[in-house]
């Protein structure tokens, strides 16, 4: 993660651990990795970082995301894992990795996502040109 932020050998960041339901079904764990050169100081490192979450006190510092990559893959979740998203029988978890840039295309934020495959369908559009 460090790597993808641009860190600095030394560098810190803020890592913030999300456990996220709908229905009482637990749907995804996030983890989010942000520089602690934009964190430090901000609500973001509060257990409720506010409305609009990490992107808004992005923006609010002049960093909000201009774009974002996103690395897919599949594979079998670690016992943690499983056991949070209650899955009955050895599954595999959708594994994403979104990259949030501003727009001096600064990575500014990199979020891990793990997704339970039989309760997600990614879907993807793009122009073209």
């Amino acid at each position: 993660m460090a790597e993808r932020l641009n860190l600095q050998p030394g560098e810190l960041a803020l890592i913030r651990r999300r456990r996220m339901y709908a229905d009482d079904q637990p749907m995804q764990l996030a983890t989010s990795y942000v520089s602690w050169t934009l964190a430090e100081g901000t609500q973001m490192t509060q257990p409720d970082s506010g409305p609009g979450g990490i992107y808004s006190r992005l923006a609010e510092l002049g960093h909000g995301p201009a774009r974002f990559t996103e690395d897919v893959s599949a594979r079998m979740p670690t016992p943690e894992e499983a056991g949070f998203l209650r899955l009955s029988r050895p599954q595999p978890v959708f594994y994403l990795v979104r990259t949030a840039f501003d727009a001096e295309d600064r990575p500014v934020e990199v979020c891990e996502h793990v997704m339970a495959g039989d309760r997600w369908q990614l879907g993807y559009e793009w122009a073209a040109d």
